[in-house]
């Protein structure tokens, strides 16, 4: 196969003061957490021309101590409900997409899908969402239950979910309200489609009762990478945030992932594959090497160990040796891939329990890079002519700095490599990602019962 040619795309995925679980306590780092901070960065990344804004979410605060020592989204504190927020920066912002993440565990499609619509058409057609299960324990309690939900019922639950809301996004015709005054006709009652799901975890009559979002769906983003979660992307994802840590793990992915859609009668560029990126910038390789040691210095290994326990396994690792090899552990009901990539690489690079806490602690499994910005164009660009990735989140280690880094110093490298946009071409986030708008059904199916 040819090296592949042409631009990819960027997100600025936005967690606080930074991603490094240690960033909170850096010098540079900010609060982050007034609506001022974020439409700071929302504008430097709307200016430098990022695809999209992306926000992860929780639903549980840890009251553990390693949650009391660690900092934001790794005790489960977020400043913002995320669609709330991308509603506020809606107002602020004119082009930059404004992904939120919200569980298909604990939702239902009838808000859900009426809270991204109008998240939509506030923004005029921006909104993505990015659809995520939730396998912890703490979540769990919040909404009723007394134990995790288990992998192959939350996945269960999300097909019929996803179903659901987008069957109601396509309930209401793009041209059903008239708002005739002369006639008095305010709504064209046969562009108004009841949905009438009746399945094992929902029943929903439908029609939304708000218009169709302007883009038809808001983007759907997904990040599993287990073997249900890769199938839930093949049939309805449009873009997907995942994790590999190398350059063969990347394109072996991509390759799977692209090989499942044409059985859903999709094509390849119905899907985008964004990775997660963690870059430390530096004028100097030494210089961005200083920038990381001075956060790793910075983590308490009870926060280290905290984060093992959230993605590995729910296992107390301060009973093992920290300077000695990672045990054997049992399979979870939570994330399974992120549990996997954490074995392997711990196996591959035989890294000890500290060791692997330390690898982790800048983008918890995510790809890390430290370097100039010419190191890190070079390995970007080698993911993406390779098809190991159609673009890139950029995870920032501390913020607004980190996020500042990367725009000042990287993009203007990979602006003269031709990697990146230079102006926006497009309006809505399908423009950016290259997407289709898609019809609707209800209408589609009139239309043909018609001929």
């Amino acid at each position: 196969m040819s090296k592949r040619t042409g631009t990819f795309s960027l997100g600025a995925f936005l967690l606080f003061t930074g991603h490094h679980v240690a960033g909170w306590r850096h010098a540079s780092a900010s609060d982050g957490t007034t609506l001022a901070d974020f439409i700071q960065l929302a504008r430097l990344a709307e200016a430098a021309k990022f695809d999209a804004l992306f926000l992860a979410d929780g639903v549980a605060a840890r009251l553990d101590e390693a949650g009391a020592a660690g900092h934001k989204a790794h005790n489960g504190f977020y400043p913002f409900e995320p669609i709330t927020l991308l509603s506020a920066l809606a107002g602020v912002t004119s082009r930059i997409g404004l992904v939120a993440t919200a569980s298909t565990s604990f939702s239902d499609p009838f808000n859900l899908a009426r809270q991204f619509a109008s998240l939509d058409r506030l923004s005029d057609g921006r909104a993505g969402w990015n659809l995520v299960t939730s396998g912890d324990l703490g979540s769990a309690y919040n909404f009723g239950h007394a134990a995790p939900i288990a992998h192959t019922d939350r996945y269960a639950r999300a097909e019929e979910f996803i179903d659901v809301a987008t069957a109601l996004w396509d309930s209401v015709e793009d041209d059903a309200f008239q708002r005739d005054r002369a006639s008095g006709a305010y709504v064209d009652r046969s562009k108004l489609h009841r949905v009438d799901h009746q399945g094992r975890h929902f029943a929903v009559r439908g029609p939304l009762n708000i218009p169709r979002p302007p883009q038809g769906h808001p983007v759907v983003v997904q990040a599993g990478s287990s073997e249900p979660g890769k199938e839930l992307a093949a049939r309805t994802a449009e873009a997907v945030f995942t994790a590999q840590q190398t350059l063969a793990d990347a394109v072996g992915f991509y390759v799977d992932l692209k090989g499942r859609l044409a059985r859903y009668g999709r094509a390849p560029d119905d899907l985008k594959i964004l990775p997660g990126v963690m870059p430390v910038v530096g004028h100097s390789e030494a210089e961005a090497r200083e920038k990381f040691e001075a956060l790793q210095e910075l983590i308490q290994p009870i926060v280290g160990l905290g984060l093992l326990r959230e993605h590995a396994a729910d296992i107390d690792f301060s009973q093992f040796d920290l300077d000695g090899p990672l045990p054997d552990l049992p399979e979870t009901e939570g994330g399974k891939s992120r549990q996997t990539l954490l074995i392997e690489l711990a196996r591959r690079e035989k890294l000890s329990i500290r060791d692997l806490y330390l690898r982790i602690a800048g983008a918890r499994g995510h790809w890390q890079l430290v370097g100039t910005p010419t190191q890190i164009a070079d390995q970007l660009e080698e993911r993406f002519v390779n098809y190991g990735a159609d673009g890139f989140n950029i995870m920032a280690p501390t913020l607004p700095g980190g996020l500042v880094d990367f725009i000042e110093l990287v993009v203007p490298e990979l602006h003269r490599r031709g990697l990146f946009r230079t102006e926006y071409q497009g309006i809505t986030l399908r423009d950016h990602l290259g997407l289709k708008r898609p019809p609707s059904r209800f209408a589609a199916s009139v239309a043909a019962a018609a001929e």
